[in-house]
């Protein structure tokens, strides 16, 4: 090849590539602008995207089509938009609690329907044609659960396709032979980048398509796209990035995509301090999606090395929603020092539309090769028993905040109620609710209870800890999303 067409191959190449840096930070930018505002929340329904869908019915760019039916009958819709001859397949929520890329595909809906990015949208549907089945498993959704309503986990069910929604998953793949797919979920929020104390926000993979995780052109495809993704997503959450394991599944859906032929992405959200609602994780799946589509449509991601994909951290899971580190525990008259680790655990409402946390010590001992969203040092602080306030109070408005914290700096967890709230476990105040005759267990700081007692230096109350909840008490701050109501 002529210098002079390296050259110029060289200044095209770069010219590519600093257009979709410059669309990529536009479209963090605006954001805003873009997110759909009724899908703020994690427990997503079916009914709650059947506005937003039937809303394109309207705009001439997009074909929808009813495609399937879950096994509870409803409706599973293909949302297909652009004229390019590379066809791009994105799924989501395969299992009904994993909503958050769903919402970001909503997100992308209204980017591609405004009048902003005209140049960017005209390459991208000119290039690509992109096919969207949000929501698959809407069974799991209504319920915020994993399974759909055979009680059978559909990303495990691509060769024998006894469910409704992996038939369709399936069909819809063959009829596009899809040259790219993106299979979109959410993972434990509990997994960190590994040896680091930061959580896996986003974890990739590229599927094996055999045991002995050959790469062929399709799964290198895939790599290229994930190493683009995961430089995309270092400037927005620098170090939170990890790659799930490759090990061969021969029942999974993207391991068998990939084996069929399309360049499979795994993308998974996990979790981001301070987003219970994942709402920033989707903001992510948002730009990072967009991002992969665009460079897909210019065809800068062939000139990735795929080197760089093993260079991305791999998911451990080392992290705890609390972690107390060194904190003096006396058991039977003689001290001892041990770190505490907490996990917050959602326990639904009846309808499935919110939640309330119930905490747990999951571990404790050595655990200095763990981390935590929060972490306390709790060096020269003594772990002490809280106690049940004497006084009787009618309901739970007769006692103010303050009044909370004067009673927690006490050395009392517990107060007594002679009404509680009626078919309520969950308390608002910083501290639990008991009935007048109620008995408190034996304390022990062990595994499976609920962490609730109160860090002492020197003879004073500093800090409790309500339902794994650290609050200081002379701040009077804390991150409380409830306490307890014991009967």
């Amino acid at each position: 090849m002529k210098p002079f067409f390296k050259l110029t191959l060289l200044f095209l190449s770069l010219s590519v590539a600093s257009q979709t840096t410059d669309f990529t930070s536009k479209i963090y930018q605006t954001y805003d602008t873009y997110k759909a505002p009724s899908l703020d929340k994690r427990r997503l329904k079916h009914q709650d995207i059947q506005p937003l869908i039937n809303a394109l019915k309207s705009r001439s760019e997009f074909t929808l089509k009813k495609v399937g039916e879950s096994i509870e009958g409803r409706d599973l819709t293909l949302i297909s938009i652009g004229s390019g001859k590379t066809n791009v397949f994105l799924w989501s929520q395969m299992h009904g609690d994993e909503p958050t890329a769903t919402q970001a595909i909503f997100d992308i809906f209204n980017l591609l329907t405004s009048i902003g990015f005209l140049e960017e949208k005209e390459t991208i549907l000119k290039h690509v044609t992109l096919h969207f089945l949000p929501m698959l498993n809407p069974d799991g959704a209504e319920k915020y659960t994993r399974r759909n309503a055979l009680g059978i986990d559909i990303n495990r069910d691509a060769l024998r396709l006894q469910s409704p929604e992996g038939q369709t998953l399936k069909r819809i793949r063959d009829s596009l032979n899809a040259d790219f797919g993106f299979n979109l979920h959410d993972q434990n929020i509990y997994y960190n980048a590994e040896r680091t104390n930061k959580p896996a926000t986003i974890s990739y993979l590229a599927p094996a398509y055999n045991y002995e995780k050959d790469i062929n052109n399709v799964r290198g495809d895939a790599m290229r796209i994930i190493v683009f993704m995961n430089n995309i997503i270092q400037k927005y959450a620098p170090g939170q990035v990890g790659r799930y394991n490759d090990a061969f599944e021969p029942r999974a859906f993207g391991d068998n995509v990939q084996k069929w032929g399309t360049s499979t992405i795994l993308i998974e959200s996990g979790g981001y301090k301070n987003d219970v609602e994942k709402q920033e994780i989707r903001k992510l799946n948002y730009v990072s999606i967009l991002s992969a589509i665009y460079t897909i449509a210019n065809g800068q991601y062939k000139n990735i090395p795929i080197d760089d994909y093993e260079k991305i951290p791999r998911n451990d899971s080392k992290l705890f929603d609390l972690k107390i580190e060194g904190a003096t525990y006396n058991l039977l008259d003689k001290p001892y020092t041990i770190d505490i680790g907490v996990k917050y655990y959602e326990i639904d409402n009846t309808d499935y539309s919110d939640f309330y946390n119930v905490g747990r010590i999951v571990d404790q001992g050595d655990l200095s090769t763990y981390y935590g969203y929060a972490t306390f040092n709790a060096e020269g602080y003594t772990i002490v028993e809280g106690k049940i306030y004497s006084k009787v109070f009618n309901n739970v408005d007769d006692i103010s905040n303050s009044k909370v914290y004067k009673l927690l700096k006490s050395g009392y967890t517990y107060m007594q109620m002679e009404e509680l709230p009626e078919n309520n476990i969950e308390a608002t105040k910083p501290i639990h609710l008991v009935k007048t005759d109620y008995e408190l267990p034996e304390f022990k700081i062990k595994p499976g209870v609920n962490p609730t007692f109160l860090l002492q230096k020197n003879g004073v109350n500093e800090y409790a800890v309500i339902n794994g909840f650290l609050i200081d008490l002379k701040a009077k701050s804390n991150s409380l999303k409830n306490a307890l109501i014991y009967r």
